[in-house]
């Protein structure tokens, strides 16, 4: 790209940034943080392609427990772009709050921080606080791989934000979170590894024809969080074209990752899966990955960049 334009974008980024960070604690209006997320794309020369339709499922006279929103997990712009659909507050890693203005603004849309080094045995009281929130009819958006991919079809989804949701008697949305350029897939977002967010940044505003698809998927519900989850990441891969093949993101065995192909569209536009099996002293590992599992809190993350969850008003 032209260093002139890759000027203009930065310039542009800057004064979205600091309009967004001026307007204070109104900027978790959701009007108001919607526009100021679209505004970003904008700057950066993201294309946004989404439905009109809101992620949450509709409540009746405002009553009901909220939507459990599902996404895969790309990049750092995802956070963006979910915001420029639907409006949310973000449930974060607490190293966030710690980066320069972008910690500034997640305090001002009232972002909640949560310690990912947290024990293993600690995580029921984080499965109960997103219930509590689904109960009082909070949508909240979850990435269930825990982590950064390459591709919409990289990664398993971990099951915990699942039994929140079941424990809610919450709906689940799945979403499909793409990125392309001039059509075809591309990774130029994808924020994987040691790569820091500087790099990222400038890779991503100089991307020609960037965009990014939203892809809301038919409503889940149920009981079982195998069940959900399962049903869950096939909806999100099924939306998913193949692309390119990935090179930076691999698991701890060496084998890459993100490589996955769809399984086949949804089995029905609503779905029902049944009764859970127990769920104390079932939270890490294979057999039942948490939102942190105990692979990552053994070896470190290897895919990519620690998620956190997003939580829509």
């Amino acid at each position: 790209m032209p260093r002139p334009e890759l000027l203009r974008r930065y310039a542009a980024l800057t004064y979205a940034l600091t309009r967004a960070a001026a307007r204070g604690d109104g900027l978790a209006e959701p009007r108001v943080l919607r526009s100021e997320a679209r505004a970003v794309l904008d700057a950066l020369g993201v294309r946004l392609a989404a439905g009109r339709d809101p992620l949450s499922a509709p409540r009746g006279a405002g009553r009901g427990p909220g939507t459990l929103i599902v996404a895969n997990h790309i990049s750092w712009l995802d956070v963006v772009a979910l915001l420029a659909v639907e409006p949310a507050t973000v449930l974060a890693k607490r190293e966030v709050g710690r980066w320069p203005l972008i910690g500034t603004l997640a305090r001002r849309v009232g972002t909640r921080f949560i310690d990912r080094d947290a024990r293993p045995r600690e995580l029921p009281y984080t499965v109960a606080a997103l219930a509590e929130l689904l109960r009082d009819g909070t949508s909240v958006l979850v990435f269930p791989q825990a982590t950064t991919w390459c591709t919409a079809a990289g990664g398993r989804f971990r099951r915990a934000a699942f039994q929140a949701a079941a424990d809610a008697g919450a709906p689940v949305r799945p979403v499909t979170v793409e990125y392309r350029q001039g059509g075809l897939p591309s990774t130029a977002a994808a924020f994987l590894g040691d790569e820091d967010f500087t790099a990222s940044l400038r890779r991503v505003a100089g991307a020609r024809d960037l965009t990014v698809r939203i892809t809301a998927h038919a409503l889940l519900g149920g009981t079982d969080r195998r069940a959900l989850a399962a049903a869950a990441q096939r909806a999100t891969r099924s939306a998913a074209v193949p692309g390119p093949r990935p090179v930076a993101a691999h698991r701890a065995g060496g084998a890459p990752d993100g490589r996955g192909h769809a399984r086949g569209a949804d089995r029905a536009a609503e779905r029902r899966v049944g009764q859970p099996p127990p769920y104390e002293g079932q939270l890490t590992g294979e057999a039942d990955g948490g939102l942190v599992g105990e692979d990552e809190v053994r070896h470190g993350v290897t895919s990519g960049k620690e998620s956190g969850a997003v939580v829509s008003r």
